[in-house]
């Protein structure tokens, strides 16, 4: 290739807060009929004042911690301006220069399998927009706006430009997904809104290392598939144009899912369009280090620590330790289906290999069940005593050569004998009491 890709990511996330960002509607907005959870604040009407949700805050700060970013003890809130149909204020609270956190990292597995850091800028709070929908009503083409959406609490993680293919954006958005799970800060269910993907792509010349004089973001993608696809087709669009001579065109550019191709929908602003400023109506922020460190103490097991103990603990290889560690409630359950297994004396590695092939449904079995599932599956129903003694007594009559080598102290001929044993009995019987109770007729 003549070009290499430059793709950074801007993630937002909807928090799992009771509350919107800067009032007390409820944030547990998806279904419910339009416009009924909206209040004079997150209308915007005049002379409403917010109050800053501070769970969204302390979500926001755990994770930049999560992500290796250095916590701020200083920050505030910003109003970005811009007009748009789903902003009722006609403008955004944002963060501009202070965020909650900043200069993290997450690792992924690059292309060539080795391990790639991918920098993250920043993890800030806004607030997010309302919803648009376009409908005909009476043969005409209509826009329909429902504000209840507008001030739930929204994460926004922006990373470095470090990502060089849509394999390893999506491996990123996997990631973060994983990370915000783990921590139950939110569902980031990419069907219902809560978490969408914005990649900022452009192409630079092999070899070179400095950033292109422009860039083209996706906006609003909810889905990771989509995300790869939109991404590639970016990458083919802006080669064909710069083999042309020409340089792409700075803009926003949304994914058309069914044509799957990106189409241009403006023109791509800069920081300074939006006019930022402190937000008036909420005080600055300050933290301090003993706040911190607190929030740092208070952070769960991660997804790459408990990736790595599941090897260790349970002698996992790196795939099996890989697939089970992916949702946090599956891990969960694997490891109490691994300590009831202990006590039947069933491995690790074989429950491991029931629920990542059978894919139990572990809302419905709890652990134990699963382990006597797995239990009764792998347990051989063997014969009874007395059978098994008339066995051995036929064996050792039809084989009087083994018997006689035994007597001699050629301890190989015992094994003979088992093997006849399994054989005759077509193996429904421990091979443990089968060679003991050998030795006790050979020897009495």
């Amino acid at each position: 290739m003549k070009y290499e890709p430059v793709i950074g990511l801007e993630i937002h996330i909807e928090l799992a807060t009771k509350s919107k960002m800067f009032c007390s509607c409820s944030a547990d907005y998806f279904g419910a009929k339009p416009n009924t959870h909206t209040c004079p604040i997150c209308l915007g009407l005049p002379g409403a004042m917010p109050k800053a949700n501070n769970e969204a805050i302390k979500f926001t700060q755990k994770f930049g911690s999560a992500i290796g970013c250095k916590l701020l003890l200083s920050s505030k809130f910003d109003r970005k301006n811009y007009f748009y149909p789903d902003l009722a204020k006609g403008f955004q609270v944002s963060q501009y220069d202070l965020p909650f956190s900043e200069e993290g990292f997450l690792q992924i597995k690059a292309e060539n399998g080795d391990l790639k850091k991918v920098r993250i800028s920043r993890a800030h709070l806004e607030e997010d927009t309302g919803k648009l929908t376009h409908a005909t009503i009476n043969n005409r083409r209509v826009t329909l706006v429902d504000f209840n959406r507008s001030g739930v609490p929204l994460m926004e993680i922006v990373s470095e430009p470090d990502v060089e293919s849509a394999q390893e954006a999506k491996l990123y958005a996997q990631k973060i997904r994983q990370t915000a799970r783990y921590m139950g800060i939110s569902d980031a269910d990419m069907e219902k809104g809560s978490m969408r993907i914005e990649p900022n792509i452009s192409l630079r010349e092999m070899g070179t290392k400095t950033l292109p004089s422009y860039k083209v973001e996706l906006k609003n993608i909810n889905s990771f598939k989509f995300a790869e696809k939109a991404i590639d087709y970016e990458i083919k669009r802006q080669t064909e144009i710069l083999n042309k001579g020409e340089v792409p065109a700075q803009e926003t550019r949304g994914f058309n899912e069914q044509k799957g191709i990106t189409v241009s929908q403006r023109s791509k602003e800069f920081a300074h369009d939006y006019r930022y400023f402190p937000e008036p109506d909420l005080p600055p922020l300050h933290f301090t280090e003993r706040q911190s460190e607190k929030i740092k103490n208070e952070l769960p097991e991660l997804p790459d620590e408990k990736y790595q103990r599941f090897i260790k603990k349970f002698n996992l290889g790196v795939y099996d330790a890989e697939i089970l560690t992916r949702e946090q409630k599956v891990a969960e359950y694997f490891e109490e289906a691994a300590k009831a297994g202990g006590k039947a004396q069933i491995s690790t590695k074989v429950i491991a290999n029931f629920i990542i092939n059978q894919k139990p449904n572990i809302e419905k079995f709890l652990p134990a069940d699963l382990v006597s599932q797995i239990y009764r599956k792998t347990q051989k129903t063997y014969i009874p005593d007395d059978e098994l003694e008339e066995i051995v007594k036929k064996v050792l009559g039809e084989n009087k050569k083994a018997v006689e080598d035994y007597k001699k102290g050629k301890d190989a001929a015992l094994q003979v004998l088992v093997g006849a044993v399994m054989g005759e009995s077509k193996g429904n019987i421990d091979p443990q009491k089968a060679k003991a109770m050998l030795e006790n007729l050979l020897t009495h």
